[in-house]
């Protein structure tokens, strides 16, 4: 599996900062898969963080694992238009699949690219995963 999906995946929920302007807004997300060797997140595009990560496709990530550890990511969001890679979100179990379904003109996939991924916890020294 690709390590940043399985670090996103081992936090349950984690949260996606983007901007707005000057400001900074930050929400929860759980749905991530694995297509084609990366990972990606999904969205609707009425949402305002639809046209903020359109806006400006930079993100950071922050989610705790159950363990206690924690990962930062930093990456660039790069919208996919295929209905394969919307298949494939709504085919892996943290897929919002009760919410969207491929060609309702509003399910949106972005996958990362330009990743840093770093995990981080009390008990060890960091560890870089991407």
């Amino acid at each position: 599996m690709n390590k940043i999906v399985e670090a996103l995946k081992g936090t349950g929920v984690f949260y996606i900062a983007t901007v707005e302007g000057d400001q900074p807004h930050v929400r929860p997300f759980s749905s991530v898969c694995e297509f084609e060797d990366k990972a990606y997140i999904c969205t609707n595009n009425t949402k305002k963080c639809y046209s903020q990560m359109i806006t400006n496709s930079k993100v950071e990530i922050s989610g705790m694992a159950k363990d206690g550890s924690w990962i930062r990511l930093t990456a660039k969001l790069v919208r996919d238009d295929r209905d394969e890679a919307r298949a494939a979100m709504l085919a892996d179990p943290t897929g919002p699949s009760n919410l969207y379904k491929v060609g309702d003109g509003i399910f949106e996939v972005f996958y990362l690219d330009d990743v840093s991924c770093t995990k981080y916890s009390f008990k060890a020294d960091p560890e870089t995963i991407a």
